[in-house]
């Protein structure tokens, strides 16, 4: 008998013993394999499918073949045309450890608890979990890609994990390491990079890239392009003294578009790993990294008084919640907030001790009036 206009249909083809379902959407037809021999299971198939038509979460079987490895070469294509400096990175990340475990599933398929078996399994390969949040936030960012697609691409985003990180870096350098540092290796471009990088918290590949040209020694300013940022912000700051004697004597003699930091023998300085890790040893901070100079930036400027949002600005951090993570406190820092807080309050405290001191005498009784007490 055929079935009521609206309710879709199972059928077999003559070279088949699969059944296949039909059913329509806003007038379009679609026919779909449900891959069972099972008339009963082919049923089923067609009413869930007539039930995500009727409540408007239907995906469609193109949409339920997109595989993870899909949705992947897009997220790393558009890494590409926009030309974001952590491509390499986001690669590594697919290749080694995202595509093992998601390459070949569909996205359909990627639920809030695979999810939290990928996790479970990194965390048992020894991955931090600063790393491991890195890798979901690569994942999520291809399913927002996904859902923009034209046409989309998936159709729901699966709840994801964020894990709390308890290995953010805590390093930074103190201006007596400081000294023993550029002592280690006095020549001038590393003395230079250092100074930049303690005062600005630019990132090594803002430094090691400026020009001659962004060094504008007339008005002491520096200026970062933008596009040249990781942020893709431009900013433009103000030189130091020290800064504008070091830079001044590294361009000295140079054209606009030479490199602003060069080693004796002309060549730019593209890497110093090796003489920034023997410094470092020679210092006694064998572990500090270029980047923790950022930190160093944020938390010498704030104790000074700079506001965030000018710190921000000067070492091109986007967001507060990313700034924070650099925005060191330590006991010295609380030291000389109370400090302060003492300072500010000692006239108040002199009365407080009066008041205290007066109050807590002890009260005698008169023999010849005695009272109670």
């Amino acid at each position: 008998m055929r079935r009521p206009k609206g309710t879709g249909s199972v059928f077999q083809r003559p070279d088949s013993d699969v059944w296949w379902i039909k059913y329509s959407r806003n007038g379009k037809s679609y026919r779909e394999s449900t891959k069972t021999t099972n008339k009963e299971k082919a049923k089923r198939m067609l009413k869930i499918r007539l039930a995500e038509i009727t409540s408007g979460t239907f995906a469609g079987p193109q949409i339920e073949r997109v595989q993870i490895e899909d949705l992947a070469d897009d997220f790393l294509r558009d890494y590409r045309i926009n030309g974001k400096k952590s491509l390499d990175d986001v690669q590594t990340r697919w290749n080694l450890h995202l595509k093992p475990f998601f390459g070949f599933l569909r996205a359909v398929d990627v639920t809030s608890d695979l999810l939290a078996r990928y996790v479970d399994a990194r965390q048992g390969e020894g991955a931090k979990n600063a790393t491991i949040n890195r890798e979901l936030a690569a994942i999520k960012r291809m399913f927002h890609l996904g859902m923009k697609a034209t046409p989309t691409k998936v159709t729901r985003i699966p709840a994801f994990p964020h894990l709390a990180e308890n290995n953010v870096r805590k390093g930074f350098l103190e201006d007596g390491q400081y000294q023993k540092l550029i002592g280690y290796c006095p020549e001038l471009w590393f003395r230079s990079i250092v100074e930049c990088g303690r005062t600005y918290g630019w990132r090594i590949s803002e430094v090691l890239n400026l020009r001659v040209n962004q060094v504008d020694t007339a008005h002491r300013v520096i200026r970062l392009e933008p596009g040249t940022t990781k942020n893709k912000s431009g900013r433009e700051v103000v030189m130091t003294e020290a800064v504008y004697q070091l830079l001044s004597a590294c361009i000295f003699g140079k054209s606009a578009d030479d490199f602003v930091f060069t080693r004796p023998n002309g060549k730019p300085v593209r890497d110093f790993r090796i003489t920034w890790e023997n410094a470092c040893s020679h210092t006694g901070v064998p572990n500090l990294l270029f980047h923790d100079l950022r930190r160093t930036a944020a938390r010498n400027l704030r104790r000074i008084g700079i506001g965030e949002n000018v710190i921000m600005r000067i070492g091109g951090w986007k967001t507060r919640s990313v700034f924070q993570r650099y925005d060191i406190v330590d006991n010295r820092d609380i030291a000389d907030a109370m400090k302060k807080l003492e300072d500010s309050e000692k006239g108040q405290i002199g009365h407080v001790l009066v008041t205290f001191g007066d109050s807590a005498k002890p009260h005698r009784s008169n023999p010849a009036n005695p009272q109670v007490h």
